[in-house]
């Protein structure tokens, strides 16, 4: 089992600080819990929070030494962060421990120096003032999660919940994250790049949505779909699917067939004692060289290396 502290950093904001009970807390392996989730700040007792809301934390600062992953959530703090939290936060940092912040939380962990040099993300309205504050920091506004060594961060709200999702991939494998989000009824595990904000987030009156193409999609990733397909399926033109596919998902429909086929592969790979041909073959991704190629950018293992790790993490 996985230990993971959040850290509630008031005034916090009550729906991120949900997040990671909720995701991490349905993650089960062999019918046993996958992670052990405390929630804790430098004062336990009553915390303040963004809202009308006031939560009751019951640990203190020592939870985070027992942690494999600290997880700071959104906080509307900036100079009044607890300087022992601070320090903490640094000395979790230098013992090798996963540091991840959702939303604001960023705030924190730039204010403890974590993010110099680094990429990082945080809630897109609240860009402008991070970068003003740490130029030290390469800020990436525009995507959804990111991952920088033992650092991740990721944007607001929702993201939080793509963020925990792929902290479950990473330590579980793509089978159980999506068994997870299935769950928690969130979209299966997003790719960090994807962007913050859609331009369309629901389908026009007049329209109707590209879900019913991606599902169909799905069931067909071994065949080599194109744009032209994926276009006579939705009975639109190439250039409105595209557009339509990008308000949607951020993404345009190739980068979504790709992300879509690496974690099937994935998938196959953790589930399936099937030959690398096979696996590549029913992926979509056609042959060895090419699973081998993105399933390495994506996770740096090769597809032996990843059966080898997902399989004994089931």
């Amino acid at each position: 089992m996985r230990r993971v502290a959040v850290v509630a950093v008031p005034p916090a904001t009550t729906f991120d600080l949900s997040i990671p009970e909720l995701v991490l807390g349905e993650t089960t392996i062999d019918g046993r819990p996958g992670y052990q989730v405390r929630i804790c700040t430098a004062q336990p007792g009553p915390v303040a929070t963004s809202g009308s809301m006031e939560v009751t934390v019951p640990h203190g600062l020592e939870a985070v030494d027992d942690a494999d992953t600290v997880i700071v959530t959104g906080t509307g703090a900036r100079d009044d962060v607890e300087p022992r939290l601070l320090a903490t936060l640094r000395h979790a940092a230098a013992a090798g421990k996963r540091i991840a912040s959702i939303c604001t939380g960023a705030f924190v962990l730039a204010q403890a120096g974590l993010l110099d040099g680094r990429s990082a993300t945080t809630y897109w309205a609240k860009s402008e003032e991070f970068s003003a504050r740490f130029p030290a920091v390469r800020l990436r506004p525009d995507v959804l999660y990111v991952e920088d060594g033992n650092v991740l961060t990721s944007a607001g709200l929702s993201a939080g919940i793509d963020l925990c999702l792929h902290l479950v991939r990473s330590d579980y494998g793509a089978a159980t994250a999506n068994a997870v989000a299935r769950l928690v009824v969130a979209a299966p595990v997003r790719p960090g790049g994807q962007a913050q904000f859609i331009a369309t987030p629901l389908p026009p009156e007049t329209g109707t949505s590209l879900a019913a193409t991606r599902t169909w999609a799905l069931d067909r990733l071994h065949e080599p779909l194109s744009r032209a397909d994926l276009a006579a399926h939705a009975t639109t033109s190439v250039r409105t699917l595209t557009r339509r596919f990008h308000d949607e998902t951020g993404l345009s429909p190739l980068q979504w067939l790709l992300h879509q086929r690496v974690i099937r592969a994935q998938e196959l790979l953790e589930t399936t004692d099937l030959p690398m041909d096979q696996v590549a073959q029913l992926s979509g991704l056609a042959t060895t060289d090419s699973l081998r190629g993105h399933l390495s950018r994506r996770t740096g293992l090769t597809p032996s290396a990843y059966r080898a790790a997902f399989t004994q993490n089931q």
